[in-house]
């Protein structure tokens, strides 16, 4: 899971897009990096680390220019190295150059990739960001214009990507046909363009009017405005309907967000209704959320059944997200670091803990121990998502099945192990009935249906 950003039209273009890269820290801990170009030269600055910790203002003002593009990651394609950072630029001696920032996962990277090496294509890294750029680049040399360029990716390349992408004079803005990943766009009172990966950017940056990118859609900004460009017919009538990502809304975006026509938050508290729902008859004292995905979510369990809520547990918000750390050993440290329940608040209680879902399991399993050693006479896990049982990939690190919790180990057997009294996840069913347009959704994660043949 990444974060895009992009800013046209704007000579502060460098530092709005900062703070956009700010607003989505959340998408990605591990690297951050940004594009800027002033019309004859793409800038390219990033590094492993945080937005504020890479770019400081001394960065900033050595990045001038009117059209940026900005990426915070999470590795999901390449590993953990500054060679994988987005955006990657393709820069020539006395022609054209490009950058492009996406965020999702290709699932035939390898095809495409041999056959461009074929073409003699040079990749400097393993991450799918270049591959998208170079296809670009190489079918822009091949002749085309790059909105042509785009439409044959979108005929070759399979898989999740929203993308920005920048020549010297414009910025286009284009999306898988499944619209797996947000996508959002929109002007600012000034006229400046912006697009992001989640509405929390745009509205730091005030952006009015904002509507998502469609499926397939391409969009291209220049000095001559703003184009909606036709695609291919093709790729609309071969897609059943979109495959929003469901998991967008349990766990990876701000509760503060408005994509894929839902309300965040409210997807959120309706979840944990629904949970409280088949939890009648449970005595409890209290309702605690594992901050912060979980927190709306436990706010709905609480309404729902009358149980207080309490934030039980207080979270570092100087460490990053534990799940989406690259390797285990760092999430296992992570959970200590970021966690620490409330002294003198559990003893005797009967606990609702409310999470957003069991992915390897480690994490909850630690924070049960820390709950139970602090007092809590019984704890009742109520998960806000199905049982993740099938790998995700199209932008979400889980590629291996054996990694997951539910393949591991059976629902009362998963109980004993992460040592609970009680242990219920939401149906699947419940989950379809929190959402405007269930149907819209990739549910494969839960249930092994995915929108697109694996390579």
């Amino acid at each position: 899971m990444c974060g895009i950003v992009g800013v046209f039209g704007n000579p502060e273009a460098a530092s709005l897009a900062a703070l956009g890269m700010f607003a989505e820290q959340h998408r990605g801990q591990e690297s951050c990096g940004m594009a800027v170009c002033d019309g004859k030269v793409i800038r390219l600055h990033k590094s492993m680390g945080l937005v504020k910790e890479v770019f400081t203002p001394e960065v900033l003002e050595s990045l001038p220019g009117s059209i940026a593009i900005g990426h915070v990651r999470y590795p999901t394609k390449g590993s953990a190295t500054a060679f994988n950072t987005q955006p990657h630029l393709v820069e020539t001696l006395f022609g054209p150059s490009y950058a492009l920032a996406s965020n999702g996962d290709v699932v035939n990277y390898a095809s495409v990739r041999a056959k461009l090496e074929a073409k003699n294509v040079y990749f400097k890294s393993d991450n799918d960001g270049e591959l998208l750029v170079k296809f670009i680049a190489w079918r822009i040399d091949q002749g085309d214009e790059p909105a042509d360029a785009i439409r044959a990716l979108m005929r070759e390349i399979k898989g999740a990507y929203s993308c920005v992408f920048t020549t010297r004079r414009e910025l286009y803005l284009f999306r898988d046909p499944l619209s797996m990943r947000p996508m959002v766009w929109g002007k600012t009172s000034n006229g400046t363009v912006v697009v992001a990966s989640e509405s929390c950017a745009l509205d730091i940056l005030q952006v009015n009017g904002r509507q998502e990118v469609p499926p397939a859609g391409i969009i291209r900004v220049n000095k001559d405005g703003i184009s909606l460009l036709e695609n291919d017919p093709n790729l609309y009538r071969s897609r059943r309907h979109n495959s929003y990502c469901v998991f967008e809304h349990i766990y990876f975006s701000r509760p503060d967000s408005y994509h894929f026509g839902e309300n965040v938050f409210a997807v959120r508290e309706k979840i944990g209704e629904l949970l409280a729902k088949d939890d009648e008859g449970l005595q409890a004292d209290c309702v605690v959320p594992v901050p912060d995905s979980s927190n709306l979510m436990a706010v709905g369990y609480s309404a729902a059944s009358g149980v207080p809520l309490s934030l039980g547990l207080i979270r570092n918000h100087y460490i990053g997200r534990t799940f989406i750390k690259p390797q285990q050993t760092i999430r296992d440290e992570g959970v200590y670091q970021k966690f620490n329940p409330l002294p003198n608040f559990y003893k005797g209680k009967k606990v609702v803990l409310v999470d957003d879902s069991i992915v390897r399991g480690t994490t909850i399993r630690k924070i049960v121990k820390m709950i139970k050693e602090a007092g809590a006479e019984e704890i009742h896990l109520r998960i806000g998502s199905p049982q993740v049982k099938f790998s995700c990939y199209f932008g979400i690190d889980t590629p291996h099945p054996e990694e997951l919790a539910a393949n591991r180990h059976s629902l009362e057997e998963l109980r004993t192990w992460t040592g609970v009294d009680s242990l219920k996840h939401l149906s699947l069913t419940s989950l379809a009935q929190c959402l405007t347009k269930p149907e819209e959704y990739c549910y494969a994660c839960f249930d092994g249906n995915y929108p697109l043949e694996m390579e």
